[in-house]
């Protein structure tokens, strides 16, 4: 992922943040049958390796499992993001000399990616991917909720993706690379804005 220096996240509470607030990742692998991309719900277990393994599982009839990768896999997992109009900048109203641009966060995953079938690795994994998203709901369902023949034949339906991650590259956009008054003006468009991803985006400017 190409980086300018201001840009660059290498906070790891940072990129641990994006990757667990994004609610779905792309999984992209590089095959002799060409590059195959999957959109995936992931999540991280931290407690293997330097940098954690990231989980997740894709329907059995996908044909990205089947296709051995050549080299490792990267799981792209994007934060807030919003165009940025011009028209917010201090710079327009002295100069003229502004363009608009697209402020984000992302972060790049890599590793080998192993898939698997056995089927307690499988009821493993969609449980606690499963509890993750459902934690924050009032009633939430489980999977154990469902009648249990009806989970080992939905099992039987899907593979499991395990990538234990070799190295993180995290990307904050958020207009460090202009002037104060213009992240300033930034910020308060961004706040204004009837998007909720926008205005997220907008706490993400610095403005001290």
């Amino acid at each position: 992922m190409y980086t300018p220096p201001a840009f660059r996240d290498d906070d790891r509470h940072s990129i641990v943040a994006t990757i667990r607030g994004a609610r779905l990742a792309h999984v992209v692998t590089a095959t002799q049958a060409g590059v195959l991309a999957t959109p995936l719900p992931l999540f991280l277990d931290e407690t293997e390796g330097e940098y954690g393994v990231l989980y997740g599982h894709l329907a059995k009839a996908n044909p990205q499992w089947r296709e051995p990768a050549l080299g490792e896999g990267l799981a792209i997992f994007m934060g807030p993001d919003a165009y940025i109009t011009p028209s917010w900048y201090e710079t327009k109203r002295e100069t003229g000399k502004v363009v608009p641009t697209w402020n984000y966060v992302a972060v790049h995953a890599y590793g080998p990616v192993e898939f698997f079938d056995d089927a307690a690795r499988l009821l493993d994994l969609v449980t606690r991917l499963t509890d993750m998203h459902e934690s924050e709901r009032p009633a939430p369902w489980a999977v154990s909720d469902a009648p249990p023949d009806f989970i080992q034949a939905q099992l039987r339906g899907i593979v499991g993706l395990r990538m234990p991650i070799t190295r993180l590259e995290g990307k904050r956009k958020m207009s460090q690379n202009r002037s104060a008054s213009d992240r300033a003006g930034v910020a308060a468009g961004l706040a204004d804005s009837p998007r909720p991803t926008e205005r997220a985006a907008a706490a993400l400017v610095p403005v001290d």
